[in-house]
């Protein structure tokens, strides 16, 4: 797994990106996926009840699993990737962490677009959208993202709030044909009114986007409060709010909080049809990935 630190001093995104992918791939074929062509965009997973016409019995005789030819107007999927770029994102301070990974992240799925002829976007936003770029598949359009996502990881951390609803709503008007919709955030929006967030998402949904949300954490200390029990100052990235505790006083209500919080996150991306991933940093970026993939079978 890469060391989020280093990727930070490396730099590079694409040779980083390129990487990981292959590396995946790789995987896939140690596994029931052994003898699957690498070329992985000329295949996608067979649907029940479809046609078995254009079933490749070859990649069957060795997978054991039924892939059909993809011709090349099945291919043209149009992909936004949005990252959040608020301040939380940026926790923890010593590796901002969640942003890192969501920019390793994001460059893995931009490789992985392009390896598929798909046409990639990336927008990222915090309060308002900071950067959104056009729509396209051509390798000297791919380079310039990586070369964004380059600049993202250098950026020092901002002191900007998030503002996911209002952004979500924004995107939703912009992106005028059919796509895939793909957000790496913390959702840490405002915990107590996710009926605002869900609007957005429905806003999206409702304009017949597919969308798939990385709902990225640092799970050992955001959600299992795994602090060693000592006084800490906690800061809250977002207002600077600050509080001196020591963990046992506050764990129980917090961890209750955040239980509740993540339910019900799950839950109303169950309601509103939004694929829902948990995309934890201290677990790679072979999450992502497979999650990816598992939604781009899906859609034909």
């Amino acid at each position: 797994m890469l060391d989020l630190v280093k990727i930070r001093e490396y730099g590079n995104v694409e040779f980083l990106a390129k990487q990981l992918v292959e590396g995946f791939i790789t995987g896939l074929h140690k596994s029931p996926f052994h003898g699957f062509s690498v070329e992985f965009a000329e295949h996608r997973l067979y649907n029940t009840g479809e046609s078995t016409r254009h079933i490749d019995w070859k990649v069957f005789a060795k997978s054991d699993r039924l892939y059909v030819k993809r011709y090349e107007e099945e291919t043209n999927l149009r992909c936004h990737i949005l990252i959040d770029t608020s301040s939380s994102m940026y926790y923890p301070e010593k590796t901002n962490g969640k942003i890192t990974f969501s920019t390793m992240a994001a460059g893995a799925l931009a490789y992985m677009l392009q390896k598929q002829r798909d046409a990639v976007s990336l927008t990222t936003f915090s309060d308002t959208i900071e950067l959104q770029t056009p729509i396209k598949s051509t390798p000297s359009h791919i380079h310039k993202i990586f070369v964004d996502l380059e600049n993202l990881l250098q950026k020092p951390k901002p002191n900007r709030k998030t503002s996911v609803a209002d952004t979500l709503h924004e995107i939703a008007e912009k992106i005028h044909k059919r796509s895939l919709v793909v957000i790496f955030s913390d959702m840490f929006d405002d915990i107590n009114n996710s009926d605002k967030l869900f609007s957005a998402m429905q806003h999206l949904r409702h304009n017949l986007h597919e969308v798939l949300l990385f709902h990225v954490t640092d799970r050992a200390t955001e959600e299992d409060f795994n602090f060693e029990e000592r006084p800490y100052e906690f800061i809250d990235l977002e207002t600077n709010e600050k509080v001196k505790v020591q963990p046992s006083q506050v764990r129980d209500y917090y961890q209750s909080a955040i239980k509740t919080f993540y339910h019900d996150l799950k839950l109303k991306c169950g309601q509103y049809k939004i694929d829902f991933a948990e995309a934890d940093i201290a677990q790679g970026f072979d999450q992502i990935l497979s999650a990816f993939l598992v939604k781009r079978g899906k859609m034909k």
